[in-house]
């Protein structure tokens, strides 16, 4: 059994609860988490997860949101100090983006708040400024009901890689 997942398994719920806040920040999500312990293996691991999220209501999802800094910011109020180091890993790729398409990213991540009512969120890891622009571009089209169902997808696939490098922790 991978170690991380052995310790994680005897911790306190407390401890649990707090190790799963940093691969996503729903309380509900992360307790529920913790309650399903013991977990003996990795496959289990992802797939209790995936099973844990499909449970959560809007509520839960626009916590977890609330948790992600904007697309090109790294700012965030309600992330773990963990997850914020996350944050910026997958959006490495920002920081090889021109100016035009950081300007555009601010502006369309405003537009994107101002017509769902949370955060962009995108599953960043290896994609470009360019890319990500484009997707909220797409995405931009979409009404409410979605929107949402789409960046709860995009939560679970950052949760999933997220589990993984806490795993490596």
């Amino acid at each position: 059994m991978n170690r991380v997942l052995a310790e994680w398994n005897a911790a306190d719920r407390q401890t649990a609860n707090e190790s799963m806040l940093a691969c996503c920040g729903a309380q509900r999500w992360a307790a529920g988490m913790a309650a399903a312990r013991p977990i003996q293996s990795i496959i289990e691991l992802s797939e209790t997860a995936d099973r844990v999220w499909a449970t959560m209501e809007e509520e839960d999802l626009r916590e977890a949101f609330a948790c992600h800094p904007r697309i090109g910011d790294h700012r965030t109020q309600h992330a773990t100090a963990q997850s914020a180091a996350w944050s910026r890993q997958e959006q490495s790729a920002i920081g090889d983006a021109r100016e035009r398409v950081l300007a555009e990213l601010a502006e369309g991540n405003a537009r994107y708040e101002e017509l769902f009512g949370f955060t962009y969120i995108v599953c960043a890891t290896g994609k470009s400024a360019e890319e990500m622009l484009e997707i909220l571009k797409r995405r931009l089209s979409r009404n409410k009901d979605e929107e949402l169902r789409e960046a709860a997808e995009q939560q679970r696939q950052i949760l999933q890689i997220r589990l993984g490098k806490w795993l490596t922790t």
